[in-house]
């Protein structure tokens, strides 16, 4: 059901353009339908400030829950950001500390770029901490994405990453693990996500630790997995946010920066993503750049705009689906009564658990 307006974010003005349903705020406050509200918080770079915020925004208004979604975006003083993006969260970002006044239904945390191999030597590391402090006692559920995981379950669980021997990025076939979750029991037993990230932590890792593993495939290892008690985390190591250019973009990126001489090896292609045309394509490509030899004053641009018709899109749906059923939950334990039985705590040992509360 459809987003609100609420405020003047321009990412409301692209999804509406996209064909998203976008309630404006008049229109919103005529309707006799439940509002949820929704915290955004977004510690991706620059480049992807923006982006991220409508990926998130996208799965949330897909949801068909019969609500109003109130999204509420924010970010970390903390990181370092240029002048632009900085304007933009002034701009348009909500405070941490008004969100801890007004309350949230559930939160969302982006992913972020490894800087320091040791992450508790990020400046969100601190930040993170508090909000993720807060959010245990205060937030329905937490839903978090990749680098967001990492975090956080070494901080709640002590559970550490471990560096790749090279980067994993694609797009992966995974295999649901327990189809008798919620978030699970509705979606494909089998289904692709992308993933993108240097470091991880396995399956093995959450089970050990007493953590829920709800998917997880034979080459990217985990993909989705919650906190012991079945909802209050939400874990991915995925990123069923991507657009189906997402991957595309990170390779130009990559390759511009072989370009431009900051990395030394021209980036492997992610892996399982581009279609036949495409992986020639970006072969002829490399070949030109190569051959260049560091001369590159005629070298055309990356062949981006050829490529885009060629890309396919497998996974949305089912982080879609996911989605829904997290919301759907959300919903049903946001009321007062259920809320107060919720967060005094439940026997969720068994997830089905959860849906003991929907009576």
């Amino acid at each position: 059901m459809p987003l609100t307006a609420h405020s003047n974010l321009p990412s409301f003005s692209r999804l509406r353009e996209e064909g998203l349903e976008v309630l404006s705020s008049d229109r919103a406050q005529h309707q006799d339908i439940r509002e949820l509200h929704i915290g955004i918080l977004n510690m991706m770079p620059d480049a992807a400030l923006q982006s991220t915020e409508r990926q998130f925004m996208r799965l949330v208004g897909s949801c068909n829950r019969i609500a109003q979604f109130h999204v509420h975006i924010f970010s970390f003083p903390e990181i370092p950001r240029d002048e632009l993006a900085q304007k933009h969260i002034d701009q348009y970002y909500a405070s941490f500390d008004q969100l801890k006044r007004d309350g949230l239904d559930a939160l969302i945390i982006s992913g972020a770029n490894p800087v320091q191999s040791d992450i508790t030597q990020e400046p969100y590391w601190e930040p993170l901490a508090k909000t993720v402090a807060w959010a245990k006692d205060n937030v329905c559920s937490v839903m978090c994405s990749c680098l967001a995981t990492h975090a956080i379950v070494q901080q709640l669980w002590g559970l550490e990453r471990y560096r790749l021997p090279a980067k994993r990025w694609g797009v992966y076939s995974n295999r649901v693990t327990n189809n008798r979750h919620p978030l699970t029991v509705n979606i494909n037993t089998r289904f692709d996500a992308p993933h993108s990230h240097v470091y991880e932590v396995s399956s093995d890792q959450f089970k050990q630790a007493g953590l829920t593993v709800l998917a997880e495939s034979e080459i990217s290892n985990l993909h989705l997995g919650t906190s012991p008690d079945g909802f209050r985390f939400i874990f991915f190591q995925g990123h069923p946010e991507y657009d189906t250019i997402s991957l595309l973009k990170e390779y130009k990126r990559e390759v511009v920066r072989f370009i431009n001489g900051v990395r030394n090896d021209y980036p492997d292609s992610p892996e399982n993503y581009f279609n036949d045309a495409a992986i020639d394509l970006f072969k002829n490509y490399q070949q030109e750049v190569i051959s260049a030899s560091g001369n590159y004053e005629n070298l055309r641009q990356f062949p981006e705009a050829q490529a885009i018709p060629l890309m396919d899109n497998t996974w949305t749906d089912t982080g879609k689906a996911i989605f829904n059923e997290w919301l759907g939950l959300v919903y049903q334990l946001t009321n007062q009564d259920r809320r107060k039985v919720f967060m005094e705590g439940i026997d969720a040992s068994d997830p089905l658990d959860i849906l003991k509360l929907k009576k």
